[in-house]
């Protein structure tokens, strides 16, 4: 599993980062980001390839879970 911290980021740098991780085709990913967004986008394009998308906000930022 991997975690990809990208927050402070604006889109697309979290895209680029969840697309250079997932390059590994590994099961699971989590990523922190701290914008709607990122939230938004990554979470599009995760489930583009095939992930199902889990998201728990906590004092404005939020934890994405990526699993296949």
């Amino acid at each position: 599993m991997s975690l990809i911290d990208a927050r402070g980021l604006s889109c697309p740098e979290p895209v680029i980062l969840l697309r250079k991780a997932m390059a590994s085709k590994e099961a699971r990913y989590e990523m922190l980001v701290d914008n709607h967004a990122a939230k938004e986008n990554t979470s599009r394009y995760a489930k583009s390839q095939g992930y199902e998308v889990t998201v728990t906000e906590t004092n404005g930022e939020y934890k994405l879970v990526f699993k296949k």
